[in-house]
């Protein structure tokens, strides 16, 4: 007997909101003279560039968008584990780290990648924070339903 509702649905929330943060843009950084885009895959210049100035990307974040890789796929796998609950908590405290890595990596990236400037950050950073608590609130629930299992085991 296996009880398996809401932390899918969570579980979900989770993967889609990382699929927003790794497609999305996460902001931009204004230098003298060009626009940074920043997203996951790196610093990429926005627009035309002055003369003498190359083009395309300006700094590249390859380990960012490994794990960020990683913070959507694992739950969309969590998701089909439900007949072992004990591999699905661990599962779920795998994703919560690898969530918490991406947006400290983030942040680091953000901040330290283009000396003396930071990047305005957009509304798709609150994605990770999002996908942590959704992620939380499934891990919960499957303890819940296994607390509830061997309840239902000791009855019998």
């Amino acid at each position: 007997m296996v009880i398996q509702r809401w932390q899918s649905v969570l579980l979900l929330i989770a993967a889609v909101m990382m699929a927003c943060f790794t497609f999305m843009s996460l902001g931009q950084v204004q230098l003298e003279f060009i626009t940074l885009e920043f997203n996951t895959l790196g610093f990429n210049i926005v627009g035309e560039t002055p003369e003498g100035m190359a083009s395309g990307c300006f700094v590249r974040t390859w380990p960012l968008f490994v794990i960020s890789v990683l913070s959507l796929i694992l739950p969309l796998i969590n998701v089909f584990l439900y007949r072992n609950l004990r591999r699905q908590k661990t599962v779920c405290l795998v994703e919560l780290l690898v969530i918490l890595t991406v947006c400290c990596s983030a942040g680091a990236y953000g901040y330290f990648a283009v000396p003396d400037y930071s990047v305005s950050w957009s509304s798709a950073i609150v994605a990770p924070v999002i996908a942590f608590v959704a992620d939380l609130l499934a891990y919960r629930l499957i303890c819940r339903d296994q607390r509830a299992l061997r309840s239902a085991d000791r009855i019998r």
